[in-house]
């Protein structure tokens, strides 16, 4: 995990961009709140939207992430609303926070855009929770989210659009194993499960914790984000309570001693701020260490930080765990199968893309750009990672499943060396086109179309390794497609399938 952290490769240094604009972005907003009047429970409440403004939007193009973060207030200001009007009436608020929670998962079949508002609504409802919040603070905090949502985005689009030099995001929609409607599509099944989940956890959480017990419901609701079987729950599951665990011992030796100090305290918040959005796409388990560091520094800006309050924390995050765990497990279950067959599915049509769209550009072709291909099979290379986590994690107690995943991930990795190294030789405006590339591109086509059909004819790697720098390409590409046949092809019980 550590080799993860301060090992894991930044192309472009997005990471590093990404998470010093959220530190500038969020001081910006918790600045202007305070210029504005605002008292503390107000500033938290706009540093927390301007987070999740900065963090939760993921549309693939700016002018479709300023859509969405304009229409994050038109969501969260209801959803607050209504968790201010209920605090008084627990019974009443604890259904309508679960309708948000079943209306925020299931709001993610609409893609980027509603998977972020559906993060916004249940994390206003959450804040609310958290500070307390009753109808006499609404405008103030109806204020503060609107100027922190401005501030944030005003940094985002003006002051540091990096993204205005990119190529636009390749963001994958999800497969949806089983087809269908209704209860047959994941999202549908995830808001139920999530649902479920959040109940028990919101049931045992106020058994725990009168006062506390939300986090039991937001650790349950984080654990959902982002994934798409059992397993993957299962893998998240585990990374949150130990991510928990380790965040609150650095709150120990951190946290406690500052003892909600304005000056390091601010510090110490801008520093998790900036490890919460650096470590986000590395490991959901670093990625909660400073989340619960995060918690830990506001409670003590609130004066009620104290090692009783953090191991209340620890609890309700395990009762969250264990809440989509059996949510995952018994409520509509998805399994990690049928998950990972369709995301492998999509890289492999992915790769014969690129494959063809590198070739036409050999052959000449002035439309044919491979690029944009070659980043969507990263994006589905990564989605195809975190399905095969359960796998490949080091509790699997099945070494020869683990193996075979393992095996897979490699050839993918392999055939997105061979994909990568074709387009940059089709890059080179010199490159001079060979008749035997059109035959090459069928071969990887016939290649794709039998892994992805589950045809039993058997595929042959090539048996010449030529010079061209295109034709090496691709024959390496054919070899990995052809050592892919064993263990995709794998029969159900095997050691791969039935996860």
């Amino acid at each position: 995990m550590l080799k993860r952290m301060f090992v894991a490769p930044d192309p472009g240094r997005a990471r590093l961009r990404f998470a010093a604009r959220a530190v500038l972005g969020i001081g910006l907003a918790v600045a202007v709140c305070y210029l504005a009047g605002h008292s503390l429970v107000g500033a938290v409440t706009g540093g927390l939207a301007a987070l999740l403004a900065l963090f939760t939007v993921t549309d693939a193009t700016v002018r479709g992430q300023a859509v969405t973060t304009v229409l994050l207030p038109v969501v969260g200001m209801p959803v607050l609303a209504a968790a201010a009007e209920l605090h008084a009436l627990p019974v009443a608020r604890d259904f309508v926070f679960l309708a948000v929670v079943g209306a925020g998962v299931y709001a993610r079949r609409w893609g980027p855009r509603g998977h972020s508002l559906g993060v916004f609504a249940f994390m206003t409802f959450f804040v609310a929770q958290f500070v307390h919040a009753t109808p006499a603070q609404l405008p103030e905090l109806y204020a503060a989210v609107l100027l922190s949502v401005l501030s944030a985005a005003a940094v985002r689009f003006g002051v540091w659009c990096y993204e205005r030099r990119l190529p636009p995001a390749v963001v994958p929609s999800p497969p949806s194993p089983p087809a269908g409607r209704g209860l047959a599509r994941v999202t549908t099944r995830q808001a139920v499960q999530a649902t479920a989940g959040a109940g028990f956890a919101l049931v045992v959480g106020q058994l725990v914790s009168g006062q506390r017990w939300y986090w039991a419901v937001g650790a349950t609701w984080w654990i959902f984000v982002n994934t798409a079987s059992r397993g993957e729950t299962l893998v998240r599951g585990f990374r949150r309570v130990l991510g928990t665990v380790i965040g609150i011992g650095l709150g120990f030796l951190v946290a406690v001693p500052v003892g909600g100090a304005p000056v390091p305290t601010t510090v110490l918040i801008a520093v998790a701020v900036f490890g919460i959005f650096y470590t986000a796409a590395v490991s959901y388990t670093w990625m909660m260490l400073w989340v619960t560091l995060l918690a830990e520094l506001l409670y003590g800006l609130f004066g009620v930080l104290s090692p009783g309050l953090l191991g209340l924390r620890l609890a309700e995050t395990g009762v969250g765990a264990l809440g989509a765990a059996l949510a995952v497990l018994l409520v509509l279950p998805v399994t990690t199968h049928a998950v990972t067959d369709a995301w492998i599915g999509r890289a492999l049509r992915c790769v014969h893309a690129c494959t063809a769209e590198a070739a036409a550009r050999l052959a000449g072709s002035a439309t044919a750009d491979p690029a944009p291909r070659v980043a969507e099979l990263e994006q589905l290379l990564g989605r195809v990672r975190l399905a095969v986590a359960p796998l490949v994690h080091p509790l699997n107690p099945m070494p020869a499943r683990k193996r075979r995943a393992r095996r897979v991930l490699a050839l993918l990795d392999d055939c997105a060396r061979e994909v990568r190294g074709l387009v940059a030789v089709a890059a080179d405006p010199v490159a001079s086109h060979d008749a035997r590339l059109a035959t090459a591109c069928w071969r990887v086509e016939a290649a794709v179309e039998a892994l992805t059909e589950g045809r039993p004819d058997a595929l042959g790697g090539p048996t010449e390794s030529p010079a061209e720098p295109a034709l090496a390409h691709l024959h390496g590409l054919e070899r990995a497609l052809a050592d892919l046949a064993e263990p995709l092809r794998a029969p159900t019980g095997s050691p791969l399938v039935g996860a």
